[in-house]
C-alpha cells in the first residue's frame, strides 16, 4: 500500500477481522423458505450486471411478487417499460451474470442473490408474467448461485424509511429541468406534473 491505493485482496484483508463463522455459512445455494418469503413481499429489486468494461445497476419495480419465483433455483424478471437504453439486458447477453438486492419497505434487512442469467422471449413463460395491462416483451432468467439475508445496519444508518428522513420533492428541480440542463435543450422543460401523468399512463 505504498502508493496509498489497496491492490491486492491480501492487503485489504490485513485491514479487517476476519468475517464471523455466521456470516460465511448464512450463504445459500438455493432459495430457501425465508428467501423465498423475502422476495414474496419486495416491490423492488436493484438489477447489477456488467460487460466486463462498464457496469450498471438499474432499479426495477412491481406489486410484491412481480419477481416470479419458479423454484429453489430459478427467478424470472419481467423486463417493465422504461427508457429504451437496454443497458442491464445488453451486459446480461454479453456476461450471463447478474447481482439482484431486495428491498421491502419497512424492513431494514434486505435480500442479496447472485447467479447466472438470460433474456427469454418464451410465449408461455412471458404469458405468466402479465399483470392485466401488459405482457413483457422479455424476461430476465436467473439462476441463483448465492442467496444471502443482509444485515440491518445500511438501512438503519440511512433511516431510509424513516418519515423524519423524507425530503420534499421541491429540493431538487423536476428531472426535466436537470435533463434539459444536462443536454443543453432550450424548449421549455417537462414539468414535475406533466412528467407524472406521462408515466402514470406506462407503469
Amino acid at each position: 500500500m505504498s502508493t496509498g491505493y489497496i491492490e491486492t485482496v491480501d492487503e485489504l484483508r490485513s485491514l479487517f477481522r476476519a468475517p464471523a463463522e455466521r456470516a460465511v455459512r448464512k450463504q445459500l445455494d438455493r432459495l430457501d423458505v425465508h428467501c423465498r418469503r423475502f422476495i414474496e413481499l419486495a416491490p423492488f429489486v436493484v438489477l447489477a450486471t456488467g460487460n466486463g468494461e462498464n457496469f450498471d445497476a438499474s432499479p426495477r419495480g412491481g406489486a410484491p411478487g412481480f419477481v416470479r419465483i419458479v423454484d429453489e433455483s430459478t427467478l424470472w424478471i419481467p423486463d417493465s417499460p422504461g427508457n429504451n437504453r437496454l443497458d442491464s439486458l445488453a451486459n446480461i447477453i454479453a456476461t450471463a451474470r447478474v447481482g439482484l438486492l431486495f428491498l421491502i419497505p419497512g424492513v431494514d434487512e434486505t435480500l442479496r442473490v447472485n447467479g447466472s442469467a438470460r433474456l427469454s422471449v418464451e410465449v408461455a413463460k412471458l404469458g405468466q408474467l402479465s399483470d392485466g395491462k401488459r405482457t413483457p416483451a422479455v424476461l430476465v432468467e436467473v439462476i441463483v448461485e448465492e442467496a444471502y439475508l443482509h444485515c440491518a445496519k445500511a438501512l438503519m444508518r440511512s433511516n431510509l424509511w424513516s418519515e423524519s428522513a423524507r425530503q420534499d420533492r421541491g429540493v431538487l428541480p423536476t428531472i426535466g429541468q436537470m435533463i434539459a440542463d444536462q443536454v443543453g435543450e432550450t424548449a421549455p422543460p417537462e414539468t414535475q406534473e406533466e412528467m407524472l401523468a406521462r408515466y402514470a399512463k406506462d407503469l
